[in-house]
């Protein structure tokens, strides 16, 4: 019992002096959807024009697949990244992944709510339909990437793991499609079923922990990425199985608190937010949200109303939480923290709502007072004001734009948007449609666009850019 008050105690310490971020973060892109945990880039002065010859500082080739975004910190990059080797190799009895868990049927597709999918255009993605075919029969090696910042140059590779996939992922998919996390000191790798992997940024490993093997209903591939907040590391583990989040400390890997969940498949990272000092652990899920204490994993509330294979990360702005989900159900709730218990019906507990214009895959970009989304998995942009839910524009369709993977950039007063075709759109931030520039680049574009200094980071089927201005 001592223990685990100290562990709390630990973890509550840590969590709260990690509140505010430091310069250090700020000036880097540490995790997913960056320092502020909304898609912003707050210290970042990126290139409002480029392409494959305009202000291109490097190009680099990047071995196998993957929708890993861009992580930075100081003068390296890293990635992650499945590499098929060719090698075939035929399965032991034992291999196959445990039974899965009946859920509630999957609804088929409409006209307005592809899958995960797209348009294959020239280096782009392919679709791919329901499921993810066959499972391979090919060893692949999944790999974690270091870079020079300043030349792109690879510093160090390691293969966490050699495996055969014993899932199929979707056409549009990847088998690294988690985005890697830095304190500055250690790198954390997820990769869902071939475990979770910390390395010292010179590539040498410090521990490891395994959690098994998912099953996804359909059989989309795995990624929600790990979270960082003070000493602790969350880990989302929504699948066709045994569900939990879990924390762990980030130093030693030894798990601190794991709470189990009763969540149908999704695809969502953990997001942290202080309350009053306290901070807690919001996961959105397949029909419903669920907040925890940080310092022991107890529910604190939840809350229904949303729909199926849950992706968009959450954001937070003066004590609201906004959570969406946007497959067949499109809904966003904007919860004001503060509240316990089962808060669906409770209208003191939500600031407003939304039931149109909601994402699928790309989490939404907090910008000030401002919240862009995308509809669906269509280039159709919608802006409202955060405080009131208020339209300042909806349902604006970017020019030349196919369908969105890519969670929105903000920096340097601008949005950065991307597509499954390689098309980006920079748009000026505010409360109307203004496109600033448009480039296409050679492959398409899943993983999300990242800022830091001076530089543009985009990463491509098959190649990472830097752009800054010359």
């Amino acid at each position: 019992m001592k223990t685990i008050t100290a562990l709390a105690l630990l973890i509550s310490a840590a969590a709260a002096t990690a509140a505010q971020p430091s310069k250090m973060q700020l000036d880097n892109w540490a995790q997913w959807r960056g320092p502020l945990g909304s898609g912003v880039a707050p210290n970042a002065t990126p290139p409002a024009e480029f392409s494959e010859t305009q202000n291109l500082k490097w190009k680099v080739a990047v071995p196998g697949e993957g929708f890993s975004t861009p992580i930075i910190w100081g003068d390296k990059i890293f990635l992650l990244t499945a590499v098929n080797t060719g090698k075939r190799v035929e399965p032991k009895p034992g291999d196959a992944a445990p039974a899965a868990k009946t859920e509630a049927p999957q609804p088929k597709a409409d006209a307005t709510q592809p899958p995960p999918g797209g348009r294959k255009g020239k280096g782009g993605f392919g679709g791919g339909g329901f499921g993810g075919g066959q499972a391979p029969t090919e060893l692949y090696q999944f790999t974690v990437l270091c870079l020079d910042r300043k030349t792109g140059k690879t510093l160090w590779l390691k293969t966490a793991r050699e495996e055969v996939p014993h899932e199929p992922r979707h056409g549009t998919s990847a088998f690294a499609a988690s985005s890697p996390a830095t304190d500055g000191e250690r790198l954390y790798a997820f990769f869902g079923s071939r475990g979770l992997h910390c390395f010292d940024l010179d590539g040498n490993i410090k521990w490891q922990q395994e959690y098994g093997k998912m099953r996804f209903q359909p059989q989309w591939g795995e990624g929600a990425s790990p979270a960082l907040h003070g000493d602790a590391l969350l880990v989302n583990w929504d699948h066709a199985g045994s569900d939990f989040v879990a924390a762990l400390d980030k130093r030693t890997g030894k798990q601190l608190w794991r709470t189990e969940r009763d969540t149908p498949t999704s695809w969502t990272t953990p997001f942290i937010v202080e309350h009053q000092g306290k901070p807690q652990v919001v996961v959105s899920g397949s029909g419903i949200i669920r907040s925890y204490d940080l310092a022991n994993g107890k529910e604190i509330w939840e809350c229904g109303g949303m729909g199926q294979n849950t992706i968009p990360t959450p954001v937070t702005l003066d004590g609201v939480v906004y959570c969406m989900v946007g497959y067949q159900t499109k809904a966003l709730r904007a919860i004001r923290l503060g509240h316990t218990g089962n808060l669906t019906e409770k209208a003191e507990a939500i600031s407003w709502s939304l039931s149109r214009n909601t994402p699928y895959v790309a989490s939404p970009l907090l910008y000030g007072n401002r919240i862009y989304v995308f509809g669906g998995l269509s280039a159709s942009l919608s802006c409202y004001d955060a405080k009131s839910g208020t339209a300042q524009f909806e349902g604006e369709r970017l020019p030349g734009m196919g369908n969105i993977y890519a969670s929105p950039l903000g920096a340097a007063g601008r949005v950065y948007t991307a597509d499954l075709n390689g098309n980006v759109v920079v748009l000026k931030d505010g409360p109307a449609v203004e496109v600033l520039h448009s480039t296409k680049l050679d492959g398409g574009i899943a993983a999300s666009p990242v800022a830091v200094g001076n530089e543009l980071f985009l990463r491509t089927k098959g190649s990472l850019y830097c752009f800054a201005a010359k």
